[in-house]
């Protein structure tokens, strides 16, 4: 609802609508002390302000140059699947539907000292 991956406006402003995916990814981030940009493959959100959907192909082919710009010298995570086949970046499960422990689970390889 904010525009920005994994932020609810809640997050932003301190009221309004809270996003449980953006909650629970900022909770364990904070948890597990990693630092991210978090950057979804279409930067634009493909929906509503109350609805979500799969970005079409030409979507994701047309974002394809700005994400490689926007990863270059980074390291890659790819929350869900998605992003897992776009970028070739491990996966980690989303963390909506159920997939706050998955989610955890797989940042805990990422954090320091963990595997690369």
């Amino acid at each position: 609802m904010s525009g920005l991956p994994f932020t609810s406006e809640r997050q932003l402003s301190g009221s309004g609508p809270a996003e449980a995916s953006a909650t629970i990814v900022h909770r364990t981030l904070q948890e597990l002390e990693l630092d991210a940009l978090c950057w979804n493959v279409v930067p634009t959100h493909p929906g509503t302000a109350t609805t979500n959907r799969r970005p079409t192909a030409i979507e994701v082919s047309d974002s394809l140059r700005f994400l490689a710009e926007l990863s270059r010298g980074r390291r890659l995570v790819a929350v869900g699947r998605l992003a897992a086949r776009v970028t070739g970046a491990p996966y980690v499960r989303h963390p909506s539907h159920g997939g706050a422990a998955a989610f955890r689970a797989g940042l805990l390889r990422f954090r320091a000292g963990g595997r690369p």
